[in-house]
């Protein structure tokens, strides 16, 4: 690709030089795979009178690096399996088109994993030892989204890894470390979070799918074809706010939580977004209306926690 078209790919996805290079390694809108799940675990625990700030910031920084380092990850390998090139439509691209070397890109994804363990120590010292062989664990199948032998984001389950991992776990940590308790409750009440997470690897699989498909992956959008891929994603949609609706008729969510369907307006968006569209470029909107609904309903569902703290219904 001559030096005038990979300008013209960047100047479409409106990529920047200087500090923006290192910003959008971090691919920074899934970073809120990362704080939604920390705030909304760290609510269910408020409400029983269990509160640490430090530990809430330790946790909530060491998933946002634990994210940030399985992002590099999959855009080192990514590259070095042939995946990307100059002509990708990325979320990150620092390699392909802003001259990063793998190299560094590799070192910075194992020194946040570092960092992250230094926190992981903090966290384990401050509530129980379990939590490391979990957070341990975690950090593996971040690792192994993209790396090694068998690279999950290259089977149909990287949409489930994702939920669980960056979902339910980060939740059930969060709740546990600040009241050294786990209960059914907190699992059940972290599904629809686990959900949005998934959402947003399914959209960015609905986006490459067809370069995803010459290079021998096996996603869901793969599978179910670009329509059918619309369909899952509106009915994963659907089923998180049915389930959320559900946990508040029971008495699991308070109704002050009904302030989560503000975000149905990006849910919506992002499922015209994908309708009809078929390059890579025009369905950037809808991968970041997809990573906004996550972000809109998990902000509104810890905060409809926080105001039922002080003004339970």
């Amino acid at each position: 690709m001559s030096s005038i078209q990979n300008q013209n790919i960047k100047a479409s996805l409106n990529e920047r030089e200087g500090f923006q290079v290192w910003w959008r390694l971090l691919r920074p809108h899934t970073l809120t795979a990362a704080f939604v799940p920390v705030f909304v675990g760290t609510m269910l625990a408020a409400i029983e009178q269990s509160f640490d700030f430090w530990l809430f910031a330790a946790m909530l920084l060491a998933s946002i690096l634990i994210q940030a380092a399985t992002n590099m990850f999959n855009e080192y390998y990514d590259y070095v399996r042939g995946l990307d090139n100059e002509n990708s439509v990325g979320i990150g691209g620092t390699i392909v088109r802003d001259g990063i070397r793998p190299q560094m890109v590799l070192l910075l994804a194992l020194s946040f994993f570092a960092a992250a363990g230094l926190l992981g120590v903090y966290i384990c010292a401050s509530s129980s030892w379990w939590v490391a062989a979990v957070g341990l664990v975690s950090m593996l199948f971040g690792y192994l989204y993209t790396g090694g032998p068998f690279p999950i984001a290259y089977t149909p389950l990287g949409e489930l890894t994702a939920g669980f991992f960056m979902g339910t776990i980060i939740i059930a940590i969060s709740y546990y470390i600040q009241t050294m308790t786990l209960t059914a409750d907190v699992l059940i009440v972290s599904v629809p979070v686990a959900i949005f997470v998934g959402c947003i690897l399914l959209a960015n699989n609905i986006r490459d799918r067809e370069n995803d498909a010459e290079n021998g992956r096996k996603t869901l959008a793969i599978l179910f074809g670009h329509k059918g891929s619309i369909r899952f994603l509106t009915a994963l949609f659907a089923i998180a706010y049915l389930w959320t609706a559900v946990l508040m008729i029971i008495g699991l969510l308070p109704w002050w939580s009904l302030v989560t369907l503000i975000s149905l307006g990006k849910a919506r968006k992002a499922i015209q977004g994908f309708i009809g569209k078929k390059e890579p470029l025009e369905m950037m909107p809808a991968m970041k209306a997809t990573a906004q609904t996550n972000t809109l309903y998990g902000f509104l569902l810890g905060l409809s926690l926080l105001i039922q703290l002080y003004f339970p219904l």
